[in-house]
């Protein structure tokens, strides 16, 4: 498994980028960086449509691995996506994982538990409204305690717990002022203690997250990681769910539940790593890497 070239686009320099690097060169592979930001499109009568970034040309790697997206404009989200879609249009055999069909629907929290809720498994009783007075509305509907997130986002950012009703009914007024999405879920106690169900290809990685300061579990917000080996159910469900969705690499969140089994609450399509890395002995950005081989040389008929 040797020769391959692939494309990190997005995520820029750091942790996961020296992981990915290092897993690639002891696979025999080439991985470059590029940011969205670079990317370009050209068209001409009778010429090829040619996709680049600042590595080159798109159609000279043979996988890209699509990671996090930086904030933009309505348009250059649109374009960046679009390139995306061209790519597997107009670079036979190209790779990618994960691709951006799946990515419009994980980035949507709304359109992720959707699918989710319709292939059976519980989800927290959610509402997504786009009116101050339906959210307050919702809000009472919920007992007055619930979670507030923004339908796009992940790490934490933005989501609050709201138990008091003039509190919700000034957040509500600000989100309605930005144009802003009610997003509103029913708090599930007791809070701060949640499930990661890490999914790579075909394996499945589990990892138990616990906050005693904060309902949130991510590590950024003072959680702590441990590793924990998933059940045949667990492995089954997060597998399905990722597959539903056509991702490929990607964690699938459970949220514990005082009363009952836990509950699917999230679907990351570009999860970071570097927490579950420090529980397990499994070379995760390895596990990564070793998916991208495994496509290519199933789409080109050639030996891993």
């Amino acid at each position: 498994m040797s020769g391959y070239r692939f494309l990190m686009l997005g995520g820029g320099e750091g942790w996961h980028w020296n992981q990915l690097r290092s897993a690639a060169s002891r696979c025999g592979c080439e991985l470059s960086l590029s940011g969205y930001q670079s990317l370009r499109a050209g068209l001409g009568p009778g010429e090829p449509c040619r996709l680049a970034c600042e590595a080159g040309l798109l159609d000279r790697f043979d996988a890209i691995l699509t990671r996090t997206m930086p904030a933009g404009t309505l348009e250059t989200i649109t374009f960046r996506l679009a390139t995306l879609h061209a790519c597997l249009d107009h670079c036979p055999g190209l790779v990618m994982v994960n691709q951006p069909r799946a990515l419009e629907v994980a980035i949507d929290k709304f359109a992720t538990l959707a699918r989710v809720s319709a292939l059976g498994y519980p989800v927290p009783q959610t509402h997504v409204v786009q009116t101050r007075r339906e959210a307050l509305e919702v809000f009472g509907e919920l007992g007055g305690d619930c979670v507030v997130k923004p339908i796009f986002g992940g790490e934490g950012r933005g989501v609050m717990r709201l138990r008091d009703r003039e509190l919700a009914h000034y957040t509500f007024a600000t989100l309605e002022n930005l144009g802003a999405v009610f997003y509103v879920q029913q708090f599930v106690p007791p809070g701060g203690s949640d499930t990661r169900l890490l999914v790579i290809g075909d394996a499945v990685l589990g990892l138990r997250r616990h906050n005693p300061l904060d309902f949130r579990t991510n590590l950024s917000r003072g959680g702590s990681c441990g590793r924990f080996e998933p059940g045949a159910d667990q492995k089954a469900m997060a597998l399905q769910i990722c597959r539903s969705i056509g991702l490929t690499f990607a964690s699938v969140d459970l949220l514990d539940r005082d009363d009952d089994d836990s509950c699917v609450v999230e679907v990351n399509g570009i999860p970071g790593w570097k927490g579950a890395q420090q529980v397990t002995s499994v070379n995760i950005a390895q596990l990564i890497i070793e998916v991208l081989v495994k496509q290519v040389s199933a789409t080109t008929g050639t030996a891993a």
